[in-house]
């Protein structure tokens, strides 16, 4: 019995000391290597789960020693870019072997569905198609500019209350608010009221970012299929929050298909709404596009996450920029005073007297500097779209964004990647990168933009927050024109100041968004 026991236990300590020898020789062999050191059988995961909350930066650091970064995964290899070659390769030269794939639409299909920016092939060109005869459409672009005017003094008007009663508000909470009420009129043309003065409560709203939050979390979670079977934790509050979103949906799309039908049938010469569902409606009566109601959920989510989310986030980074570079916002808000005073003498309008102690007459001038902003002369303030894109180029919407790898490849740096693997190009990242944008990179320097008072554009494959190649934003034009006349609004008529002690950092999820959203107080400008 003690003769087992003692062969036992020297069998054990010499599977220890092989196991402990194996890990040895595994960490030495990648003293020199440049990226993330791995474990045995669970490669990279370890370190990328203590740094998750902060996983951005992690990058960062990693992708300033070397242009591409390798992190080996227990089930796969992730392949991160920086290199404007390497994104131009993935994007463009060799799109179709980097499709977003099974991993990826796996991961986001309970939350996105086989929605635009979930799909590949077919599937994705037909609804591609679709979307861009309606961006193109004059009658979209006026309508939405009539409905980003509207919302955007809504929001005015709570700021402008906010800042007589010296009150502290939540710059994204309201910017939040602002773009989901503008996508549901511009995109379903349904009115929803998430900015009414009394800011009442969306469970929408909350359940859709819930869920953005845990989809996130299944790229470096193992075991999220295992808790999806169970229904358990993190799975189990996001089968609750889509339920809720899913309720919200379903409502707006069979609210709009009544009305359609309702008009119908009152007239056979039914003006055709200028929102993007109606399109899509219109487009699921012919079988031969294969269009049904879960079809018409995707697509309405897909554009929600494009049309709010990103818009939102963009914005609030923006005004926190400005409002931590003096200089800047001085340059930005003699932009706007010259501008509002050049459109009046065009338009021979008087302005009105602004009165600090009338807030009647500020909020007149308000809704006079907004009908000033129109598509056309918006695109004349050169520094206004400078700032957007300088805080693009540093707080992308989407800071990564992961492809399927199809077939073996070796991108232009000499990195070779495998079928089954993902390669994921970094917006946030390269946006920091001074190999990309030179020693002064991490410098917030809207005037990087400009040449002789005119704006200039990068390549896309360089300033990568709206993609490029094929898939490059439908919505861009139209998520600059939203953010153009919000911020020139903002950014006339009042000076924000950052609450002391509020913390600024991202959440991760798959939009950059502020984990603990953006406290100011308002003070207004005459």
């Amino acid at each position: 019995m003690e003769e087992n026991s003692s062969r036992y236990g020297v069998g054990t300590f010499t599977l220890a000391c092989m196991v402990a020898s194996w890990i040895f020789i595994h960490r030495w062999s990648q003293r020199h290597k440049k990226g993330p050191k791995t474990w045995p059988v669970i490669g990279a995961a370890l370190e990328q789960l203590m740094n998750y909350d902060q996983m951005h930066d992690w990058l960062v650091n990693y992708l300033a020693e070397s242009k591409t970064v390798a992190v080996p995964m227990p089930f796969t290899t992730y392949t991160y870019v920086a290199d404007p070659a390497n994104v131009e390769h993935i994007l463009k030269n060799n799109f179709s072997n980097y499709p977003k794939g099974e991993i990826y639409h796996s991961y986001m299909e309970v939350l996105l569905g086989d929605g635009i920016f979930n799909v590949d092939g077919d599937h994705w060109r037909r609804q591609r198609k679709t979307a861009s005869f309606e961006f193109a459409s004059k009658n979209l672009r006026d309508f939405s500019t009539v409905v980003f005017r509207e919302y955007s003094l809504k929001l005015s008007n709570i700021l402008s209350e906010a800042s007589c009663n010296s009150k502290q508000v939540d710059m994204q909470e309201l910017l939040m608010r602002l773009t989901l009420d503008s996508i549901c009129k511009v995109g379903f043309g349904v009115e929803i009221g998430t900015l009414a003065p009394d800011l009442p409560d969306n469970s929408f709203a909350r359940a859709f970012d819930t869920a953005n939050i845990i989809v996130t979390l299944r790229f470096i979670d193992p075991l999220w299929k295992i808790k999806k079977f169970l229904n358990f934790g993190s799975e189990a509050l996001l089968d609750r929050s889509i339920k809720m979103i899913d309720e919200f949906t379903y409502s707006v799309i069979w609210k709009r298909i009544a009305e359609i039908d309702d008009m119908q049938r009152a007239s056979r010469e039914t003006k055709m709404k200028h929102d993007i569902l109606s399109r899509f409606i219109e487009l699921s009566k012919d079988p031969d596009n294969n269009l049904n109601d879960k079809s018409l959920r995707d697509v309405v989510l897909n554009f929600v996450i494009a049309g709010r989310d990103t818009t939102a986030a963009t914005l609030s980074w923006a005004v926190y920029m400005v409002m931590t570079h003096e200089n800047i916002a001085e340059k930005l808000y003699s932009e706007l005073k010259t501008f509002e005073q050049d459109r009046a003498n065009e338009e021979k309008v008087s302005l009105i007297e602004n009165d600090p102690d009338d807030p009647e007459s500020f909020n007149q001038r308000t809704v006079q500097f907004a009908e000033l902003l129109t598509y056309e002369s918006v695109g004349k303030l050169y520094y206004l779209h400078a700032v957007l894109t300088e805080t693009l180029r540093l707080y992308p919407a989407v800071p990564q964004d992961p492809k399927g790898v199809l077939a073996d490849d070796i991108l232009p740096d000499g990195t070779k990647v495998k079928a089954g693997d993902m390669v994921t190009y970094v917006p946030y990242s390269m946006g920091r990168m001074e190999y990309n944008w030179g020693p002064d990179a991490s410098l917030f320097k809207p005037e990087r933009w400009l040449k002789d008072g005119t704006f200039q554009n990068a390549s896309p494959f360089k300033f990568t927050a709206f993609q490029a190649g094929p898939r490059i934003c439908l919505g861009k034009d139209s998520a600059y024109l939203q953010m153009k006349m919000a911020l020139a609004i903002l950014c006339r008529f009042y000076k924000f100041t950052l609450v002391p002690g509020h913390p600024v950092k991202y959440r991760m999820m798959t939009i950059l968004s502020m984990a603990h959203g953006l406290k100011v107080t308002a003070e207004r400008r005459f």
